[in-house]
């Protein structure tokens, strides 16, 4: 696979909701063997311009990387942004967009938490979460943990903030993928089995789901993920030959605020690298940066 052996191209730093910097998350990534690698931090693409300059000889390659968080009348869909320049206005414009959107969602929640469940905080630690670079569900439960609001994130989450929904403040993803495109990068559907929640997407509403996206330019489908079952793979793959999509690798890895193992991808289970995915590391070899001197 274009001298790419052990690939994970879906993770999160601290920079949107994982809980590793990216000097820590590459050190991971050397630990864990991986050759290539992507990180897609939520509407945010600072760490592909932190990490391609903390490479050191024989250090793996780096894939930019980015996951816009979208929503339109038809649903919500997570997009995947590969290979493109982090400093080009297009994919700054959507990033712009997209973290406004967030920043607002944060203010609403802990605005619902004090008026709905009286869960107030400290004036400086709300000063520290609005002052992180993408705040999310994840920042807000470990605060409700540590002031006992909670006994644990999952349940703060599930139990009180996901009481509060929101029609509209998302990006949508015709703006994301053009952003993406505008970038020069290439554009896939995260996990594309997933909805909203525990919505599951699979047969002909998949296949509507992938032909309108294309329409706005879409050009793969996240085939190999942490969470899917063989079944869930098979179909994907499946439309990625039907559609001539890409095929992309990614755990989701968060650190600790998931229960995903860095390289978790499912690949290994794979007898053959599917030819879509080939494909992606083809161009993948030609967009990646690479260690001096390596």
């Amino acid at each position: 696979m274009n001298d790419f052996g052990k690939i994970d191209l879906h993770m999160h730093t601290t920079i949107s909701d994982g809980t590793d910097t990216p000097e820590e998350i590459l050190a991971r990534v050397k630990e864990a063997g991986i050759d290539l690698f992507s990180v897609t931090d939520h509407d945010a693409v600072k760490s592909s311009r932190i990490i391609p300059a903390l490479l050191r000889r024989g250090d793996p390659a780096f894939l930019s990387g980015v996951e816009f968080s979208c929503k339109d009348e038809e649903g919500k869909y997570h997009i995947l942004g590969y290979g493109y320049d982090p400093d080009a206005a297009a994919i700054r414009s959507a990033v712009a967009h997209g973290h406004q959107l967030r920043m607002k969602k944060v203010t609403a929640r802990l605005d619902f938490l004090a008026s709905e469940f009286g869960f107030r905080f400290p004036r400086e630690e709300l000063e520290r979460l609005l002052a992180q670079d993408n705040p999310g569900k994840p920042h807000i439960g470990n605060l409700m943990v540590k002031y006992g609001y909670a006994s644990t994130k999952k349940e703060a989450i599930d139990r009180y903030i996901n009481q509060i929904h929101f029609r509209s403040e998302y990006i949508r993803p015709e703006e994301a993928i053009q952003g993406i495109l505008g970038a020069g990068g290439i554009p896939v559907l995260a996990h594309p089995s997933y909805g909203s929640g525990d919505q599951l997407i699979m047969g002909d509403e998949m296949g509507r789901r992938i032909r309108r996206l294309m329409e706005y330019g879409l050009r793969g489908l996240e085939g190999f993920y942490s969470g899917f079952t063989g079944k869930l793979c098979r179909e994907i793959l499946s439309f990625a030959r039907r559609y001539d999509l890409y095929v992309t690798a990614g755990s989701d890895y968060h650190g600790e605020n998931k229960l995903v193992a860095l390289g978790d991808t499912g690949l290994d289970s794979a007898a053959e690298p599917p030819e879509e995915l080939r494909k992606f590391l083809s161009e993948a070899a030609k967009r990646a940066a690479y260690p001096a001197g390596g």
